[in-house]
């Protein structure tokens, strides 16, 4: 009798413990999902020593078919990633190195007349890519600037009235120097908000030095890059764009993303605020953040690890703060730390 009444214990207890299985159980199938992206960061790892977070950003942006601005001084890999990057995706890849002669056609394409049949035919630039990297972005004027406003922001462009649309997935990766001002132009604020992310990128750590200098001395390749294979087809990559706008955020952390953009906006310290467009795009990388964890849902850290990069270009430190020194990531802290966090 006994132990036909344990035998019965026994036999709930399964029955409980598969049913909290099947509770905590993912709702959206992330796995292939995770094991690509895994694939992708050890891809890179084969070149790149440290800079976790620039890659993990870089990413992020894919996921969230945005664009990237990377800020850092030179020699710190801001290049060389966003070209691992591109080498282990399978799509169309083009390098635009911004120079102060360069002209809106060198980029978009230009009208020439053919004379076989007496018409003016399109030839395309470089950026109908799929992923473009461009080199020193405040190198140009801001005539050659503004020629990224429109495909940046809507996918097309418009020569001669004709529109032109971009091949998806379409992803732009700038660089800039933060030290050297001769020879730049600043970018405009307008422009700026179209980047997803703003990416400061360090110095690696003495381990990390160490571990350069190692990789280099050992590598018998002229070609850092030629080891790196692609992992992810086109279609993959949309797929999985699409399953990341399906991640699950409660309407509390929405609420969370809200009151991060207003307090931008009523910040004593800052001259200028985040728009309705930082909201939206917190959202959406805050939903990449959480499948980059293999989960289908939001949480208030990935919206926190996602907020400095979405926010850090969006805001403008009113300048008396600036001559004390004080940053825009310094700004964004304390505002994280003075709203409370949804539970």
């Amino acid at each position: 009798m006994e132990n036909l009444e344990n035998q019965n214990l026994e036999k709930q207890s399964s029955i409980n413990l598969n049913k909290n299985e099947d509770q905590f159980q993912s709702r959206i199938d992330m796995i292939e999902l995770r094991a690509s992206l895994d694939k992708v960061k050890a891809e890179i790892a084969k070149v790149i020593v440290g800079q976790e977070s620039m890659v993990e950003h870089l990413i992020a942006a894919l996921l969230s078919n945005g664009h990237v601005l990377i800020e850092g001084v030179p020699g710190v890999a801001k290049t060389i990633t966003a070209k691992l990057l591109s080498k282990t995706i399978d799509v169309a890849f083009s390098r635009i190195q911004f120079t102060p002669d360069l002209m809106p056609s060198d980029i978009l394409g230009t009208s020439v007349f053919n004379v076989k049949n007496s018409e003016f035919e399109f030839k395309k630039g470089p950026i109908f890519s799929s992923f473009i990297l461009i080199d020193e972005i405040n190198r140009s004027p801001a005539k050659t600037q503004a020629a990224l406003f429109e495909v940046m922001e809507e996918r097309q462009i418009t020569m001669d009235g004709i529109r032109y649309i971009m091949d998806e997935p379409f992803l732009v990766v700038a660089t800039q120097n933060p030290i050297e001002h001769e020879g730049t132009y600043r970018l405009p604020e307008a422009q700026l908000d179209r980047f997803l992310f703003k990416i400061n990128v360090g110095y690696p750590n003495l381990e990390q030095e160490i571990a350069i200098i190692r990789n280099q001395h050992e590598s018998k390749k002229e070609d850092k890059t030629e080891g790196v294979n692609r992992v992810i087809t086109a279609e993959q990559l949309k797929s999985y764009q699409k399953l990341v706008k399906e991640i699950i955020i409660e309407s509390q952390l929405m609420e969370y993303i809200a009151k991060i953009i207003v307090n931008t906006r009523e910040n004593q310290f800052l001259y200028l605020g985040a728009s309705p467009r930082a909201s939206l795009a917190l959202l959406t990388a805050s939903k990449s953040f959480a499948a980059l964890r293999g989960r289908d849902f939001v949480t208030p850290e990935d919206i926190k690890e996602a907020s400095y990069a979405v926010l850090r270009h969006r805001v403008i430190v009113s300048p008396e703060r600036e001559m004390e020194g004080l940053t825009a990531d310094e700004i964004i802290r304390q505002i994280l730390e003075g709203i409370e966090i949804p539970r």
